[in-house]
């Protein structure tokens, strides 16, 4: 656990027993719901319904999964994976609600610590991508005014014989990049 899992368990011990036991019981949720997809993805190989993808794009679905289930044990309530627009190209990995907060996720996953880190992946391009994509979702929302919006980054390491390590970067960008003009 990093510096910040410090932080939260000394916010925590202030908080009382009830936060203690919520975050124990998203924790868990989250631990039973990845276990239970462990083994139905075990089972599916074993009967040969494994796709026939590249690993690159395995090894990305493997890391989006992994943070799914990192963001589910923080609290925060997932709404979609790998959503697109149809007419835009690209793809949200996942979309998340943070309170009243609605997460945009771009999950960089590498299976060894590089020279570079992941999220060094994300440029100026991939960002308008992003962009473009979040704001076909947002439009897509029913009701009134479009909710506070933020775009995070997660790194995850998938290193063979380590546990999952994660990067999460909130708020990574916004909606236009400073001294740049966004075209809509």
């Amino acid at each position: 656990m990093g510096v910040s899992g410090g932080v939260a368990i000394c916010a925590a011990r202030s908080a009382g027993p009830q936060w203690l036991a919520m975050q124990w019981a998203l924790e868990m949720r989250a631990e039973c719901l990845k276990r239970t997809l462990a083994g139905l993805d075990s089972l599916a190989a074993r009967r040969g319904r494994t796709s026939g993808l590249p690993t690159h794009l395995l090894t990305g679905i493997e890391g989006e999964e992994a943070a799914c289930f990192h963001l589910l044990s923080k609290g925060y309530t997932v709404v979609a994976r790998r959503w697109s627009a149809g007419n835009h190209p690209g793809d949200l990995d996942l979309i998340a609600w943070q309170g009243t907060m609605l997460c945009f996720f771009e999950v960089k996953t590498r299976t060894a610590h590089d020279l570079n880190p992941a999220e060094a992946a994300i440029d100026l391009h991939k960002r308008n991508v992003l962009r473009r994509v979040a704001r076909q979702y947002v439009r897509q929302l029913p009701g009134g005014p479009a909710p506070q919006v933020r775009f995070d980054v997660i790194s995850v390491y998938l290193v063979l014989g380590k546990e999952s390590e994660f990067m999460h970067f909130e708020n990574a960008f916004g909606w236009r990049e400073t001294g740049w003009r966004e075209k809509t």
